[in-house]
Formats: C-alpha cells, structure tokens, sequence
C-alpha cells in the first residue's frame, strides 16, 4: 500500500511544485489574502473535492466525505504572509519569484507555509482519487486568513462559525506549518501589553518612562545573557499630547501555565519603583488591542494573546501519525516549534486552548528560514510531506482496502 502511496506522491511532484510556486507569486500579506484564496478554491474544484466554500471571513475550505459522519479530521495551513523586505539582496530578485532552483523553491511563504498548504490540498486529493482509498471519517483542507499576527483570527471563525453552521465537529487537527517534517505537538506563547503613563508634569512623566524603559531593557538583556534571546522586548517610549501621555510597548514570551493577570503584576513590580515617589504619574498596564481590517473588508478587534499549548507526545494522536509514517518509511522525529522571535505562533493555541481540539504539526518548510530573506522550502519535502499526510489521514480516517487501483496518469 505504502509503496503505491509512494509513487502516487512522487508523479504529483511537478504540479504540487509549481501550486507552491503559483501560491509564492500570489503576493498574501496579512489581511490582504484575497487573491491567493482565488487560486485556492480553484484548485481544490480542480481536484474533485466534494464542497468548496469560501466563507464570509476569507477562508477557503474544501470537505472529502467519508461513509461515516465523523471523525472529521481538519487539515489546516493559513495563507497569509509577513510582508517581505523587498530590497534584501538574499532575494535576489523579487521575494514573490517561487523560482526553482537547484532542489529548492525560494519566495515569501515558502516555508511558513504555502508548501504545507500545497502538501495538504494534494495529500488528501491524492489519497482519495488517485489511490482509490475510501474514507471512513471527514477530511476538511482549510486554507484561513490572519494567522501571521500570532492570533489565527480566522481559523477561530472557521472553527465557531463556518464549520458550527454545517453542524460539523472536528475531532483531530494537524497544521501545515513548518515541521521539517517532523511531528510537532507544541510551542511556548506569547503577550504583546501597553504600558500607559500620564501626567500633567511633563518632566516627571519623562523622567519615570525613560526610568521604566531602562529598566525593562536591562531585564530582557539579562535574560538573553541566560540564553534566552526572545524572552522578552520592549519599544522605547512614545509620547503625545505635549509630554503629558507615554505609551511602552513590551512582547513577553509565555511558558506553559502562566497567567497573565500575575504576569502583569510582576510587570508592575519591575516599573512601579520608577513612579511611585511621583504621585503625579499613573500607570496603567494591560493586554495590547487594536482595529484591523480583514481582507473581506470587516472590521475586528485584536488582543495580542497567544497561549502556549501542548498536545502530549505520547497521545493517540501522536502514536496513530507516528505510526503511519514508519509504516509510509518516512522520517518520524518529535519535537516544538521554537519559533525563534517573539510574536511568532501557529494556530494550536486556539485549536487546543480555545475548541479543545487534539493538534500537532507536520509541514515540508524548515522554520530556521521563515520570516527572513531568501526563505525557501526543499522540493523533496514536498513530496515526502504529500506521501507523510496521506498517510496519517489514512491512518485517523481512512478505511484499509485490499484491491487496488493504479491511476498514475490522472
């Protein structure tokens, strides 16, 4: 079975290749993903999906029916990008090339994650119309929108409002995001807070947020002496209204069981000693909110929390996927995804956090290269991701058969 499987994945090389590519050119920075989705929803009709839907937030979800109702595995990888630094010489060329070269497809959202896109939308199609394996259970490729900001806005939506009105429940979800194809079940959080002063005395409301902002830098340097490069950052203060209103932004990385309502405190007591001999400064400390417009053209209030979360490694979840990749004889390695900069996450917080939905990662890009020039994906992952995912979709929701069919010229 496996090796059908195989050589079903290897003849998708070429077309799944050149989606990513096609994807790459389709430039999707966050909330502006409208035209990437077009291409989405083309090639999951294309593919013979059963029900192509984009919702009324912008994402794109193609369902494959089972003979059951359920369980109903979700793949899901966001289509949104950071926006790239265009003049960076590591380009060498335009950050939306998707050129191919030398094994390797270079572009803007190569690895994070429109190959784990490209993987997921030809993963499923290829096990149940190539390989002829029926479903026993539901398969959802969600393709969603506002993800890069760390807070998956749209995969919330999809989760309590797209999918909620058809009556479906997701039982397992996996993310397409960069694994380097590994199993991932996890990864540290993040909180973006506001810290406002205000004074009718512009001196002492200048002198206490200098006073704070060193404070706060001194401490985020003595962590990364610790070896914690991204454990925390601050901005320097900005001020308005003549000096009278300052306004500190500091990112805090989040471990596992931290509550932010102690976090703030302890924020607190790294600044109240800068103003607490200048009764005339106030201080007010909290979660970071903004107004953001989507790509559907809503408009949304964001908070800047991002949990951390974790699926166990020894769950079923993790044991059933484990085991479909040695079967398939590919790569199997548990591990978490860093996320080397503070503001980086994927959609598990909510999945998990959120929807109590058992998530772990498996994705073709390599997360050492993502946000940065010159990011690229390995054209051989792609390939190995596609026979990795159909796999362990066969393996949650896939009925085993017996006769088979060839139908490598489909």
């Amino acid at each position: 079975m496996y090796t059908l499987l195989r050589e079903h994945a290897e003849s998708l090389r070429q077309k799944a290749s050149a989606f990513t590519s096609e994807l790459i050119r389709t430039p999707s920075v966050s909330y502006n993903e409208s035209e990437v989705a077009k291409l989405v929803e083309m090639k999951m009709k294309e593919l013979g999906y059963d029900k192509v839907i984009t919702d009324d937030f912008g994402n794109v979800f193609g369902i494959l029916y089972g003979y059951e109702n359920g369980p109903t595995l979700l793949l899901n990888s966001h289509m949104d990008t950071v926006a790239p630094d265009e003049n960076a010489v590591e380009w060498k060329g335009s950050p939306y090339s998707g050129k191919i070269m030398n094994g390797k497809i270079y572009g803007v959202g190569s690895a994070d994650c429109k190959s784990g896109l490209a993987v997921q939308i030809y993963a499923a199609h290829m096990l149940l119309h190539r390989a002829l394996i029926p479903l026993r259970g539901n398969v959802i490729v969600a393709a969603t929108v506002s993800e890069e900001n760390g807070l998956s806005l749209g995969v919330q939506h999809l989760i309590s409002k797209s999918l909620a009105d058809m009556k479906i429940k997701v039982d397992y979800a996996i993310l397409g995001e960069p694994t380097n194809l590994g199993l991932f079940y996890g990864h540290d959080g993040w909180a973006k807070f506001n810290i406002g002063l205000d004074s009718p005395n512009p001196n002492f409301l200048k002198e206490a947020a200098n006073a704070i902002y060193q404070n706060l830098f001194n401490a985020s340097k003595a962590n990364q002496n610790d070896g914690n490069e991204d454990f925390m950052s601050v901005h320097q203060p900005e001020f308005e209204n003549n000096y009278q209103d300052a306004r500190i932004i500091l990112n805090r990385r989040l471990y596992k069981n931290e509550d932010t309502g102690k976090l703030i405190e302890n924020i607190k007591d790294l600044t109240i000693q800068n103003v607490k001999e200048k009764k005339s400064v106030n201080l007010d400390i909290k979660l970071r909110e903004e107004i953001q417009k989507l790509a559907n053209g809503d408009i949304v209030q964001v908070r800047y929390l991002s949990s951390a979360w974790e699926t166990s490694p020894f769950s079923p979840l993790m044991d059933r996927a484990r085991q479909a990749l040695s079967s398939a004889k590919c790569k199997t390695f548990p591990g978490k995804w860093r996320l080397p900069r503070i503001g980086m996450g994927t959609a598990g917080s909510v999945l998990t956090k959120k929807f109590n939905i058992p998530t772990i990662g498996y994705g073709p890009g390599n997360e050492d290269v993502i946000h940065a020039a010159g990011e690229y994906v390995e054209a051989d992952n792609i390939v190995e991701g596609i026979l990795g995912t159909a796999s362990i979709i066969h393996n949650l929701v896939g009925i085993p058969v017996f006769g088979w069919t060839s139908d490598l010229d489909f």
